[in-house]
């Protein structure tokens, strides 16, 4: 395998740690990106890779992307990403996820973890009983901060959704706008029913084309197979799925005028912006407009760790600042006539000392 340090993803990150535990048969890789603002904070992905390289690749573009998410949200908290290598059946044990505290616990609180794809709460709980450097916990009080951080990703980006409308748009009301969402599962699915109680025309896919069609019925939305979702002639194109998706080949035959949504490294490669800008595609940056879970999870971790509380109320108080951190991108994006991609970018960078 190549270098880690020659890999194109490879971002000056502090630390990679790759980790294998030979009895549990765990797997994983935490990797770090920035600790200036705080401890690298990003959720666990548990996933089957066809190789090993892209595993690499995605702990590299993740952290990366939660450095600028937890940045740009205005939390103290740097940026890392843990993913667990999943075999073909997609094996969990609880003697993995019992090392996998262990590996984090060995980073002395450099790195926090919860939830992400392919985890659950009651994962991050076995997590805990190792670690306690964990969030996303569940919680008894219902009025408290914590518990599964999805609904607050699913109601930043419905936030962010109305505002790249009211942008692209210039209406203030999502009824009749037909939006396109690619993946139905945790967050496209809480997307779908704000949006639908708001009126708006759904067309809905997944890779799990029972779930996308249920959730149709459901909804009284269409449904499409999800190769055909970026073709769909829609006002609103918002990709909740896996990311990579936005690129040479797919960008041009875009018929939506607007791009908002919470899957996270939407654009395969970085020069991938222009493109959008240069068709007059208003773009939400993914981790400014999916920042509501992380939001739920940092406060929860610094108010454990302080011994203050945090309720519900102020999470959510935080999520709905998300669409006055998207005019402001838009806004330099015009002004400068830049992708809004880049804008976001050279924002975060300023932040954590890397402009």
């Amino acid at each position: 395998m190549t270098s880690v340090w020659d890999l194109p993803d490879f971002d000056d990150h502090e630390v990679v740690h790759f980790v294998h535990d030979r009895i549990s048969g765990l797997s994983a890789i935490i990797a770090l990106h920035s600790t200036a603002l705080g401890p690298g904070a990003g959720g666990t992905r548990f996933w089957h890779y066809a190789h090993r390289e892209h595993a690499v690749t995605d702990a590299l573009r993740l952290s990366r992307g939660m450095s600028y998410k937890n940045a740009m949200a205005g939390l103290p908290m740097g940026g890392g990403k843990a993913v667990i290598l999943a075999d073909e059946n997609g094996t969990k044990t609880p003697e993995m996820l019992a090392a996998f505290g262990d590996a984090i616990e060995g980073l002395g609180g450099r790195y926090v973890t919860a939830e992400d794809v392919g985890i659950t709460d009651a994962d991050m709980v076995a997590v805990s009983q190792r670690t306690r450097y964990v969030s996303g916990l569940p919680v008894s009080d219902a009025s408290s901060a914590g518990g599964d951080p999805g609904p607050f990703t699913s109601h930043g980006v419905y936030l962010g959704v109305k505002a790249a409308v009211a942008e692209g748009l210039k209406t203030d009301s999502v009824r009749d706008v037909r939006i396109a969402i690619q993946g139905v599962g945790s967050v496209g699915s809480g997307l779908a029913r704000l949006l639908t109680a708001d009126g708006a025309k759904l067309v809905l896919a997944d890779v799990n084309n029972d779930r996308a069609a249920a959730l149709a019925e459901e909804l009284g939305a269409e449904h499409v197979a999800s190769d055909a979702i970026m073709g769909v002639d829609a006002d609103v194109f918002s990709p909740n799925a896996l990311g990579a998706i936005l690129d040479e080949k797919t960008i041009p035959g875009l018929k939506p005028k607007i791009i908002a949504g919470g899957a996270n490294n939407q654009l395969a490669k970085a020069e991938h912006a222009q493109l959008l800008h240069r068709q007059g595609i208003v773009y939400a940056p993914d981790y400014v407009i999916n920042a509501g879970g992380i939001i739920s999870v940092a406060l929860e971790y610094l108010a454990q760790r302080d011994g203050e509380p945090c309720s519900r109320e102020q999470v959510m108080e935080r999520v709905g600042r998300i669409p006055e951190r998207l005019k402001a991108i838009w806004q330099e994006s015009a002004e400068r006539d830049m992708p809004a991609a880049n804008v976001a970018d050279a924002m975060a960078q300023k932040r954590i000392g890397r402009a």
